[in-house]
């Protein structure tokens, strides 16, 4: 029973599940501790609304309603989240997934609305798009040793206010709003195939969702049961070494932060050509999704399936917080949370560390329980 118990706690499954609860439960804490300071009275029942999020609705009707409206933006921070998964893996943070993802969004968007393409053909426009934005930070790691934070970071910036200039040209004249896709170009919009019904005629719910829950898979298997996902993971453990071993780590590099632009962009058209909200052509904040991703990342335990998961815990207390009071509470308390929980997450390894330590320190301290037994037994006889 103990070794059984003590294998379950070295399983590094069952360590990630275990320490991403550990981060949800910090962050929710320290969450409703900034709540009692700013006001004790309804502290209670503003972190009880957070964890609530679509079951504060007292019909059952519009709990399924407002659980499609989570899951429609769950599918696109999914697809950031796997963006930057997937060259964390290979040894590289690509922070610059939320510009990636504002790349997709003009991409899609422009050809539903200027060039009136079909949904299928706009999401691929959107991909290519994203995939070069990400190859062009990959050129730069690979060729002139650029830090891909730094380049990722700058090139976010100019993803936002060039995609702001392009959309600019199918935009409404009296909003900063683009045509709506209904309007413009029906075409465009994601099919539902029953979907919606499900979500008490939800008309935004999409096949974006079960696509995105698709798209987790393939990441997992590329990168467990494939030669080319080991060779990328090789790559991301030792450059070097792998190209002693043969591998092309620049063409590796380069490759994986393509992949991880195209992941980002899909996720903004996934999000776009629901219908569901139009782009701003005057913002000027990148959109929070691809930041949001990290979190998610790291949350699900830097495994694909386990994004999954995290995905839909982060898009779901970051729903929740636009049930608070206003007058009392801001909105962004959900956010603070959020980003308590990707500080935790930092300290995923050194429990990992610490939890296996103290296993083996029992393991050895009940060998040497049986040793000092048997020698005992030993001089008895």
């Amino acid at each position: 029973m103990n070794n059984n118990k003590k294998s379950i706690l070295k399983n590094s499954g069952f360590q990630s599940i275990l320490a991403s609860l550990l981060c949800i439960l910090f962050g929710l804490v320290i969450g409703y501790i900034v709540l009692l300071f700013i006001q004790p009275k309804g502290a209670n029942e503003a972190i009880l609304t957070i964890i609530k999020n679509f079951l504060n609705y007292s019909s059952p009707s519009k709990m399924v309603k407002y659980l499609g409206n989570t899951l429609i933006k769950t599918a696109p921070l999914l697809m950031c989240a796997l963006s930057v998964q997937f060259c964390y893996k290979v040894g590289l943070f690509n922070i610059g997934a939320a510009g990636q993802y504002v790349i997709g969004a003009g991409a899609s968007l422009y050809c539903a609305l200027a060039l009136h393409l079909p949904w299928f053909v706009c999401i691929i426009a959107a991909a290519v798009c994203g995939a070069a934005y990400g190859a062009l930070v990959g050129i730069l790691k690979a060729y002139n040793n650029v830090n891909e934070v730094i380049s990722g970071i700058m090139l976010n910036w100019i993803s936002l206010y060039g995609v702001n200039m392009l959309l600019s040209t199918v935009k409404e004249s009296s909003t900063p709003y683009t045509y709506a896709l209904k309007s413009e170009n029906p075409s465009a919009l994601l099919p539902s195939f029953g979907l919606s019904d499900m979500f008490a005629k939800n008309k935004y719910v999409t096949i974006a969702i079960p696509l995105a829950i698709i798209f987790a898979i393939v990441i997992y298997i590329i990168q467990n049961k494939t030669v080319f996902g080991y060779e990328l993971i090789a790559t991301g453990y030792n450059k070097d070494a792998a190209k002693y071993a043969g591998m092309k780590e620049k063409k590796n590099i380069i490759i994986t932060l393509a992949i991880g632009g195209a992941l980002a962009a899909i996720g903004a058209s996934f999000f776009f050509l629901t219908g569901y909200e139009q782009w701003s052509c005057t913002q000027s904040a990148v959109p929070s999704m691809g930041f949001n991703g990290i979190a998610a990342t790291f949350l699900g335990g830097l495994n694909p399936l386990g994004t999954i998961f995290a995905s839909y815990f982060i898009q779901h207390i970051t729903s929740g917080g636009s049930y608070l009071d206003k007058n009392v509470y801001p909105s962004q308390i959900s956010d603070l949370i959020s980003a308590i929980i990707i500080y935790m997450c930092g300290f995923v390894l050194f429990f990992k560390l610490f939890l296996n330590s103290r296993v083996d320190n029992k393991k050895d301290t009940n060998a040497n329980a049986v040793d000092t037994k048997s020698n005992e037994g030993g001089e008895k006889k």
